[in-house]
């Protein structure tokens, strides 16, 4: 009698179905009488004893030990053995099974040979029934041993090119000119470049990530980099020069975005700790031996020439650091700057970063550029700071264009106002320069409150290698 609980199992050595995993196959009980019950034994090979106890309603046989004709089906739908059947198909007599097939090579050899004759043959019917057509292709066969080799040879050449430009450093690929330098890294060319990268190298290549430093303490060896240092190198460029995001970096780098982040914040601090050393402000023998020649005439006292400038921030969600932040200049929540110039272009005073909100005296008294003057020290500046009096304390003067006292200023006087002009024009075109990074295009973010002082000197820094300004044509000389 056929079973349909779903605690069935087959009691047949190597068979483990059961109704559970094998719904589709019927159950059925050893027989009652004795005679036919023992053959069902004998067929299994399976002796009743201390391990084995046929019982009914718990020992069964499943229907794929019995020949077809063995079973039918009732009116019901339920599966039955005929009377007197006994099963006949296991494991060890092979019944039922797939015959093996052959191992490969021997069936390499045979197919083309199969191909080759169904080929032969469809030709030949092509001949003889005219426009008949020939028959579909047959994609299980295999591709003849010529062309898999060909094949594979195409892909281990195409995976071996692969492999060398994964390898390639990115910044070859995609600078490739001038042209490319100066969109990538604000570098007039190349060759500019790579006299950056040699002088910067030395110390770049014991150069551990920041996430890395913080873990571990500095060793003497150079640390494990997932990508060439030179790319890495290029990499904060592209962010801060290009302004790419961090997403479209871990795209075309082939790395995290978490990597880009500790990549853009380790050299970050890297470059302004390497640029920083080196001293930018110009004494005065040497302010005096670059100055133009348009301006020693008439402003021969000049030392720094300054100004400020603001970058439009996040606003902060502290009710107090909005008030601080906020700049009624801008009408937006800003951070402020104080940068000073030579007058030959060159920048030599860069300020940190202050909340929007202070005024243009006091962030000269808080970045500290009054300890740089020298009694004598002339100061070009805008009419908005009101530092005259603060660097009468020093004995340096503020140098402003001439009052207009008479209806018409005279010939001196109309030339000194345009040196004064020029020189004011002069530090707002390198403060153009820097704002050209396009990393200050948009807002930014309250995230980089944290690293934005050493970005905003490593972009006024790097503009030194972009040459001094033309005051006509804004090029450098």
């Amino acid at each position: 009698m056929a079973q349909s609980s779903w605690k069935c199992h087959c009691s047949v050595p190597y068979c483990s179905n059961n109704k559970q995993s094998h719904p589709y196959l019927s159950f059925h009980d050893f027989p009652s009488d004795d005679q036919l019950r023992a053959s069902w034994v004998t067929a299994i090979r399976r002796e009743e004893g201390a391990t084995f106890k046929i019982l009914r309603g718990s020992t069964y046989v499943c229907s794929l030990h019995f020949n077809n004709d063995d079973i039918y089906c009732t009116p019901k739908g339920f599966r039955r053995i005929k009377r007197g059947a006994v099963p006949s198909k296991f494991a060890w007599n092979d019944c039922g099974r797939r015959p093996k097939r052959k191992p490969a090579y021997k069936r390499a050899g045979e197919r083309p040979a199969v191909r080759t004759a169904r080929r032969e043959e469809d030709v030949n019917n092509v001949g003889s029934a005219g426009a008949s057509s020939l028959p579909d292709h047959d994609y299980a066969l295999p591709p003849p041993p010529g062309d898999a080799a060909e094949i594979i040879k195409k892909l281990q050449a195409k995976v071996q090119e692969l492999q060398l430009e994964k390898q390639q450093p990115k910044i070859d690929r995609f600078c490739a000119s001038d042209e490319d330098f100066r969109f990538y890294t604000r570098f007039q060319s190349e060759a500019v470049f790579m006299v950056f990268w040699e002088s910067i190298y030395p110390s770049a290549s014991r150069l551990f990530h920041w996430s890395e430093a913080q873990k571990t303490a500095f060793g003497t060896t150079s640390p494990h980099h997932k990508l060439p240092l030179v790319d890495e190198c290029f990499m904060f460029f592209c962010r801060i020069v290009a302004g790419l995001k961090e997403k479209v970096l871990a795209s075309v780098f082939g790395v995290s975005v978490s990597t880009v982040s500790r990549t853009i914040l380790t050299w970050a601090n890297y470059l302004y700790q390497i640029l920083g050393s080196q001293p930018t402000w110009m004494t005065r023998e040497q302010v005096q031996a670059t100055m133009p020649d348009k301006f020693r005439h008439h402003c021969p006292n000049v030392r720094v020439i300054i100004d400020c400038t603001e970058l439009r921030c996040e606003k902060p969600s502290s009710l107090t650091l909005q008030s601080e932040t906020f700049s009624s200049y801008k009408n937006h929540t800003t951070f402020k700057g104080l940068i000073g110039i030579a007058p030959s272009g060159v920048i030599t005073f860069i300020s940190k970063l202050y909340t929007g909100s202070i005024s243009d005296k006091e962030i000269t008294i808080k970045s500290g550029l009054t300890q740089f003057l020298l009694p004598g020290d002339g100061v070009v500046a805008d009419s908005g700071f009101l530092i005259e009096d603060l660097l009468a304390e020093l004995g340096a003067t503020l140098i402003v264009p001439p009052i207009k006292a008479a209806p018409q200023l005279s010939t001196t006087d109309t030339q000194k106002t345009q040196a004064i002009v020029c020189l004011r024009v002069l530090v707002e075109r390198a403060i153009r320069r820097v704002k050209e990074f396009h990393i200050w295009d948009g807002v930014v973010p309250v995230s980089l409150a944290g690293s934005i002082n050493q970005l905003w000197a490593v972009c006024c820094l790097l503009t030194q290698y972009q040459g001094p300004l033309d005051i006509q044509s804004d090029k450098p000389v």
